[in-house]
């Protein structure tokens, strides 16, 4: 369990109630042997209350956490009445640096956590994050996008069998929540090892800050604030809430070139079109289709694919929560946030309509060809 000690008391600073103060966290050390470091910012309420954690770029290529900590320290859109807010905007510092997922060791940091302070050089940033931060909160929120060439829509992601978790999770108001534990040496599932509970947001692409992102990493921290009493007014409901704990990637049967038929936050039924692999020259290989009712939680942002690639990632919640589902976003308005982000992560992919023809019409047969 974790064991938060002093929250007036960060990296040998007094820290007074008001606006955030900002600090340097020693992460390790250069190539030239300077000292590593990162700010940090502090930011503490009147009255106590529990340290909270918010953490962005852990993949230093995604940046969209990162916008979102810098939009609340700029704009400030609340006032912490309580608590202690702790707000890391870039984990990853060598990776933000050079635009990539990893470390220089071409280790995830996100699969290194809770680290060792005697390990690989991954092994031991994730210790110094992990000791400094982590074990010094009560609740974390940890802020991600799909990897390079995918875009995600808006989730969250967390063990919704722990009951403490599950509550954290469902105050963040996402319409939807995926209940898993997280990999192995992920920092959320590290921290929820120790008794912090943490969950992550998932949005968006790499290597961007979209406007979409901001509004619901915002409104989400916000709202886990509210819920744990660190700031005033109660917590904004989403329009819907569907929790699955069943997803799956479709994969390219063929090499070739899509045309995709469906666009993230899309409701799909069972055998609907999800994208149609074609020749270089436009003739259909073949029509990779939903395999049972879901919602498009994730997919590629590259039209061209390989046998096995990746394309569209479906969650599967139950029949009678997709049809509560359907019916929430057909009554929400175009300019709601949900309608927005949906048009945006949309502008990621050329969708065009399935002609609804047969998976087996049209298929093209290439021509035979010596073996040698």
């Amino acid at each position: 369990m974790s064991t938060p000690s002093d929250p007036h008391e960060w990296f040998g600073r007094r820290i007074e109630p008001g606006e955030p103060v900002r600090l340097l966290m020693s992460l390790s050390e250069t190539f030239s042997g300077e000292q590593m470091r990162v700010p940090v910012y502090i930011w503490r309420g009147e009255a106590e209350g529990p340290t909270v954690f918010v953490t962005g770029a852990v993949h230093g290529d995604e940046i969209n956490g990162t916008g979102a900590i810098r939009h609340i320290l700029r704009e400030r859109p609340f006032e912490m009445e309580g608590g202690t807010l702790v707000l890391v905007p870039v984990v990853n510092l060598p990776g933000f640096e050079r635009h990539t997922r990893y470390l220089p060791d071409r280790r995830d940091l996100n699969r290194s956590f809770p680290g060792t302070r005697g390990g690989s050089f991954a092994s031991r940033v994730a210790h110094a994050v992990f000791d400094q931060v982590v074990r010094r909160c009560d609740y974390g929120i940890d802020l991600h996008t799909a990897a390079v060439r995918r875009t995600n829509f808006p989730n969250v992601r967390a063990d919704m069998g722990d009951p403490a978790l599950a509550a954290f999770a469902r105050a963040f108001g996402a319409g939807l929540i995926v209940s898993g534990t997280g990999p192995e040496g992920s920092l959320r599932a590290s921290a929820c090892a120790i008794g912090v509970p943490t969950l992550i947001l998932e949005s968006g692409e790499v290597w961007k800050v979209e406007s979409g992102y901001i509004e619901y990493a915002t409104r989400g921290i916000v709202n886990c604030l509210r819920f744990l009493g660190m700031v005033a007014g109660t917590v904004e409901e989403p329009a819907y809430r569907v929790e699955v704990d069943a997803t799956s990637w479709i994969r390219a049967s063929h090499g070739g070139f899509l045309e995709f038929h469906v666009s993230p936050g899309t409701i799909v039924e069972a055998g609907e079109a999800i994208a149609t692999n074609t020749t270089l020259a436009g003739q259909d290989l073949d029509v990779l289709r939903a395999p049972r009712d879901g919602i498009v939680l994730g997919m590629t942002t590259i039209p061209s694919v390989s046998p096995g690639d990746p394309v569209c990632h479906l969650a599967f919640p139950k029949r009678s929560a997709l049809r509560k589902l359907e019916r929430a976003v057909d009554a929400l308005d175009d300019d709601s946030l949900h309608e927005r982000i949906r048009d945006d992560l949309s502008r990621s992919v050329h969708v065009t309509e399935h002609d609804g023809s047969d998976e087996d019409d049209d298929v093209f047969e290439p021509p035979a060809t010596d073996d040698d």
